[in-house]
């Protein structure tokens, strides 16, 4: 070992440690961004565990807090598979059940049929035998007869037949009705309530393909890893669900308001690139300032900024160059405002 080389190597190792925590802590966090696209269903409970494991490695860094972090992370990402598969199975049963009671029904309506025709059957055998009668009588009888068993099967099977669509249409409604619950689950993010990354992309992509005028701006909140690390996870998880709702009341009923992962807000804003620059530094005025949270501590007041970027959608681009505009003017701005110059 050259001379002089073990004060380089302790002075080295605990920043490459320092490193390696906050890659591996990104990793949790874009992992769990994963799953929360995959299922947003069962993401609460994986959410809240990495919150737990990643709090953990901001305030120890032991070998044994390293390890107890990765069995951590391992038991949360284990439980939320077997949720996962567990939610998947219940609605492939779901769906199994509606294909059996349509089956169900069918076969109904197939026998009812079958027994309505048999019926038919016997009344024309029994108007066939009235040609062959003589008296007047007799015929009369036999044709009031016929007519009363006639209507009467025809009431049966009329009732027998809105009875199975009634069935039917019962279950085809309870099946819809969850597949719209799902649909709303799968389209909002968990944490904040706002529109899920999923959601949005599907709304730029629909404006794209319309050729319509539209911008998008990326939103991100100034130093939000200091909050985590200095006040926790639980405190960075409140601050993005308060600034998710000043971000929804600054906001227009027709705008798309998504959260785009980690502290990074996405909006798509039907307006030209002048009125959407103009909204988006009154949108600035609104969300930045002061807000109450509470940490480890107790309450806690912390003055919030934001770094905003906006791009047009313009002919033919694709959605991610737009993005990759909004994200680049972004990192322009947060440069402008660690210079001072916002």
């Amino acid at each position: 070992m050259p001379p002089g080389s073990e004060g380089l190597k302790s002075t080295e190792e605990p920043d490459l440690l320092d490193v390696a925590i906050e890659e591996y802590i990104a990793t949790l966090e874009t992992v769990g961004n994963s799953c929360a696209e995959a299922c947003p269903v069962t993401v609460d409970a994986l959410s809240h565990g990495l919150g737990e494991v990643r709090h953990g490695l901001s305030i120890s860094m032991e070998p044994g807090k390293l390890a107890e972090a990765g069995d951590r992370a391992r038991e949360k990402f284990t439980e939320w598979g077997h949720a996962t598969a567990r939610h998947y199975q219940d609605k492939a049963n779901e769906v199994k059940e509606l294909l059996l009671a349509m089956a169900g029904a069918a076969e109904s309506v197939g026998a009812r049929d079958a027994r309505c025709a048999g019926q038919m059957n016997e009344v024309t055998d029994r108007l066939q035998a009235v040609a062959s009668l003589e008296d007047l009588t007799q015929i009369r009888f036999s044709i009031t007869k016929c007519a009363r068993e006639l209507k009467t099967s025809i009431d049966r099977m009329a009732e027998e037949g809105k009875a199975a669509v009634d069935a039917l249409r019962e279950q085809v409604s309870a099946y819809r009705a969850k597949l719209d619950e799902a649909e709303a689950i799968a389209s909002r993010d968990a944490l904040t309530g706002l529109s899920s990354r999923l959601y949005v992309e599907k709304q730029i992509e629909r404006r794209i393909a319309a050729g319509a005028m539209f911008c998008v701006a990326l939103i991100d909140i100034d130093g939000f890893k200091s909050v985590n690390d200095e006040h926790g996870h639980l405190t960075g998880d409140e601050l993005l669900r308060q600034f998710a709702t000043e971000l929804r009341s600054a906001c227009r009923a027709t705008d798309v308001i998504g959260r785009w992962g980690g502290d990074e807000f996405l909006l798509v804003l039907d307006s030209e690139s002048t009125e959407a620059q103009s909204r988006t530094q009154r949108l600035r005025k609104w969300i930045c300032g002061n807000y109450t949270l509470e940490g480890k501590q107790g309450e806690i007041k912390l003055q919030v900024g934001a770094s905003i970027g906006m791009a047009e959608h313009v002919d033919h681009m694709p959605m991610d160059e737009l993005i990759g505009r909004a994200d680049a003017a972004m990192y322009a701005d947060k440069q402008s405002a660690r210079r001072g110059l916002r």
